[in-house]
């Protein structure tokens, strides 16, 4: 039996195994169109970005990968978990095309609408690579695909838990509300429930999985000459993930209970409430 990779560091990620069945032309329009990302050299001519750019960088390559993921999923029919369907939750008030799960998302468009909710809500770079580790052990877990007609719900399910382990100020389910102006929370509390169940309530990230994540994603930024610049978690940061995501893993079990009724949320394992800036 294989390992699974979100849960298991020597397991290979199955996004760089995808990654390796098509070629991908979007690097040069992403970087011609982001003036951010341009490098710049300090008086050492050694490479000088922020923190702001190391995220845009993350998140490009996170993205790529859940691209790779829809486009070289196993199945062609992909089976719609309910709550993950478009058609039936859909994001936004916009009519939801009758081809809606046929037609593949460009990368583009799985990147805007990730930059977005990081945007929007103040997220990590760190908490993006935690998002794609959740979104690989759901895939696992549930047995499903992310395809056309679920990719937005299940990689804003994969954020919304990924943003309450890892970052120090997170969000409440509420205020994703308010940056998705036509979700309600009754439909965030249930998406974070279900997701939650599909996961079996294993919310745990030891560092090595995270490490493991780290290093493919970089490997898919050397794969197309491209430079990866965040740099991996320091002993610090990974003491961090390891204790919070032991913690709310921990709380998630002894709330498994009560979340047994629908529309419970676990916005009570956050100990500060934070209202972040919103796109208009």
């Amino acid at each position: 039996m294989e390992y699974n990779p979100s849960d298991h560091p020597r397991a290979s990620t199955i996004f760089l195994g995808k990654s390796h069945n098509d070629g991908n032309n979007s690097f040069d329009l992403f970087f011609s169109h982001h003036g951010t990302l341009r490098r710049k050299y300090s008086s050492c001519s050694t490479i000088f970005l922020d923190d702001n750019t190391q995220k845009l960088f993350c998140l490009f390559f996170v993205t790529l990968a859940i691209y790779y993921h829809i486009k070289n999923r196993d199945t062609n029919g992909c089976m719609l978990l309910e709550i993950f369907d478009e058609k039936l939750h859909p994001i936004s008030k916009s009519e939801v095309p009758l081809d809606y799960n046929q037609q593949d998302p460009e990368q583009k468009q799985i990147y805007r609408f990730v930059r977005t909710l990081f945007s929007a809500a103040q997220l990590t770079a760190e908490c993006a690579i935690v998002t794609l580790v959740y979104l690989e052990r759901l895939l696992t877990y549930a047995e499903i695909d992310i395809c056309p007609g679920n990719w937005k719900r299940i990689v804003l399910g994969a954020i919304l838990l990924a943003s309450k382990v890892w970052d120090d100020q997170a969000v409440w389910n509420v205020d994703y509300c308010q940056i998705l102006k036509d979700i309600t929370v009754e439909d965030m509390n249930e998406l974070e429930r279900q997701f939650l169940e599909l996961l079996q309530f294993n919310i745990n990230v030891p560092s090595s999985v995270y490490a493991k994540y780290y290093f493919d994603l970089r490997s898919l930024s050397e794969s197309n000459n491209l430079s990866f610049p965040l740099e991996p978690l320091s002993r610090e940061k990974a003491q961090k993930l390891e204790a919070i995501s032991r913690l709310c893993d921990d709380k998630y079990k002894d709330i498994r209970r009560a979340t047994r009724k629908r529309s419970v949320s676990a916005d009570n394992l956050c100990g500060r409430r934070w209202v972040p800036a919103i796109l208009s």
